[in-house]
């Protein structure tokens, strides 16, 4: 094992290196952790940096992304194309080595990780999608682990605790966890806040759990081969580890978030038998052990059995998940022009039918599969069989969202989620990250308005629109009819670089009437002509708006009424053509019954007729009246 700790204190002399000229970053975890990172990397992990995007290579997340030096020096070392001068711009403008990982900026980075317990929870989607593909396409093509190294804070954060307990309820055992228990957090002993029985907490949810010294690569070692004969549960392993590992600080939080100084930095590197007078070292020796893994040859293996495969063509179907492919291919639903129809249904009939020609689309609800449509009559994955598309993720919408990030990340699978919109608050740190991370997930979200009544205002979302609508790169579409819908479900299959986010109705509403060849493609469309004022509405209150309309035709006053299920694709369009539609030579009003913030975008200084306060318990006519609807 004397290979195994070079390999090591190479890593921790690059963490402290990076962090130092950085005079930025976290240099307790990589020096504490780099024991196990070694051991992992350079026995277990299945990888060739030729092709980093290789799908059946084990996937490694740092969930303590805090720690980013700790991967850029196993990329590094690997023979990832990251070199000494990119380890030398960390944390620097432009650099491919920013302060926490970011997936699609760094080869070999496979999420972006920093906000504690997502790294965990995309760990457990990751894991959930190789079963469910292998279920389909069998292990000769689909047969890897997701490892990931996870902290005292990761675990802290309620969204691991849900990721963990379905990941235990499924028995996902090619999930093995490597856990950093250092004892230390940005304010001091974990002791003050964190003083339970981690593995009793995992026994409980269904892991395989063990306890190493996270500084004996021979325990560790062990430990990670007994793990990966456990399959039938997802495993966790404590690695009793000293933060700040080697340095004057080790121990201390003091080492967690800071760089360690000049002095500390030379101290450390003769504590650990590195060159105190060279910065940025690696020994040959190094770069030979990390380099020496089979990568390649098993990749190239596993080239021959998929070119071999009755299973080729559709497994390189699943994973090109061609969007012009799939939506050629649908069987899309038509609706009656004046029938009633709740938008949660015709994206049921939608979303059935993409599912009948897409084996892409997976995914499932938050325990709310007929109140959101999202009942599809598929078989659901259970512990004792994967191959169904459905996922019942209980009541755990943050892990929900999560774990559908780390299904797209995966590869192969366009991952839906489902739940009441008012829960979105409940998931918005991983929709956020769906965002950032340019993944297309596609979020279903039903009951969206006060207007599903007697439920009251715990479950009326008045703010949530406008909060989604926040977030860069999110289209949010609340269609108005069943047409809509499908514009918004294809809308979404074609994003694959972009979540999208579906806000549909509990109760009925009429078809419209369409003009032949008209769609809302590009964010809005006219459902009514008229010259004298413009009122621009979404999702039900559009019908309102047709009401309103002829309330003011009788009154000799024309009102073009404006659908516009997709405020984003709108604003996205040319200035010309918005002000062909929306004219600013006339008065402009929005109707939604949700708070106004943001039509001021689209209407100037128009009036939004709106709802600015919450709720209320009472059926649906009565609140309609009440609140001016």
């Amino acid at each position: 094992m004397d290979t195994v700790r070079l390999c090591a204190n190479t890593l921790r002399g690059l963490a402290i290196d990076g962090v130092e000229a950085a005079r930025s970053g976290h240099p307790g975890m990589p020096l504490g952790m780099a024991d196990v990172a070694a051991v992992l990397w350079t026995r277990f992990l299945k990888h060739d940096p030729a092709d980093p995007l290789w799908p059946d290579r084990d996937r490694f997340v740092l969930s303590a992304g805090h720690g980013s030096m700790l991967i850029y020096g196993l990329l590094h070392l690997s023979g990832y194309d990251l070199s000494l001068d990119d380890l030398r711009q960390f944390r620097q403008k432009g650099s491919r080595t920013p302060g926490h990982p970011e997936y699609g900026h760094t080869a070999g980075v496979e999420t972006t990780t920093g906000p504690l317990g997502q790294g965990f929870a995309n760990g457990v989607g990751m894991a959930l999608a190789e079963r469910m593909l292998n279920a389909r396409f069998g292990s000769d093509l689909v047969d890897h682990f997701t490892y990931a190294i996870v902290s005292d804070g990761d675990l802290m954060e309620g969204v691991a605790s849900e990721a963990a307990s379905i990941a235990g309820h499924l028995g996902l055992g090619r999930l093995i966890y490597l856990y950093d228990d250092n004892q230390i957090s940005i304010d001091g002993s974990t002791e003050i806040a964190f003083t339970e029985d981690v593995l009793a907490r995992f026994a409980a949810y269904g892991w395989h759990v063990q306890a190493v010294d996270g500084h004996d690569p021979v325990a560790i070692e062990s430990a990670i081969v007994a793990a990966r004969e456990e399959t039938g549960r997802p495993s966790i392993i404590r690695c009793r580890t000293r933060i700040g590992y080697g340095s004057p600080l080790a121990g201390s939080e003091k080492s967690h978030g800071a760089p360690l100084g000049a002095a500390n930095v030379r101290a450390t590197k003769e504590a650990l038998g590195l060159d105190p007078d060279a910065s940025f070292a690696a020994p040959d020796a190094a770069y030979t052990a990390f380099r020496a893994h089979d990568g390649a040859a098993r990749r190239a293996a596993w080239a021959a059995r998929l070119a071999d495969s009755p299973h080729a063509a559709a497994f390189h179907a699943q994973l090109a998940a061609d969007p012009a492919e799939i939506l050629a291919s649908v069987r899309w639903p038509s609706f009656e022009v004046g029938k009633g129809m709740a938008t949660r249904k015709t994206s049921q009939a939608c979303l059935r039918a993409l599912m009948a020609a897409a084996p892409q689309i997976m995914g499932g609800s938050a325990d709310l599969t007929e109140s959101n449509g999202v009942d599809v009559a598929r078989p659901a994955v259970t512990p004792a069989s994967f191959a169904g598309p459905v996922v019942n993720f209980g009541v755990r919408e943050h892990a929900m969202a999560s774990m559908c990030n780390g299904m797209a990340l995966h590869g192969g699978i366009i991952p839906y989620n489902a739940t009441f919109l008012v829960f979105h608050d409940y998931m918005r740190p991983a929709v956020r990250l769906s965002a950032l991370m340019n993944l297309g997930v596609v979020y279903v979200y039903s009951h969206d308005s006060v207007f599903l009544g007697e439920d009251g205002p715990t479950h009326q979302p008045i703010e949530t629109l406008a909060a989604l609508r926040l977030i860069p790169r999110l289209h949010v579409w609340r269609p108005a009819d069943g047409a809509e819908t499908v514009d918004a479900w294809k809308a979404a299959v074609s994003r694959r670089s972009a979540p999208t986010a579906l806000v549909l109705t509990r109760q009925n509403l009429p078809e419209l009437a369409r003009p032949a060849g008209v769609d809302a493609s590009r964010g809005a469309w006219m459902v009514r002509d008229g010259a004298d004022v413009t009122v621009v509405a979404t999702g039900s209150e559009v019908a309102l708006a047709l009401a309103a309309a002829d309330l003011l035709a009788a009154r000799g006053i024309e009102a073009r009424v404006v659908s516009m299920p997709c405020r984003e694709l709108f604003l996205a369009q040319s200035a010309a053509w918005r002000d062909a539609l929306v004219p600013r030579d006339r008065p402009r009003c929005s109707v939604e019954a949700a708070v106004a913030a943001g039509w001021e975008r689209v209407i100037g200084d128009g009036v939004s007729i709106s709802i600015e306060d919450f709720g209320m318990s009472a059926p649906m006519a009565a609140i309609a009246e009440s609140l001016g609807f």
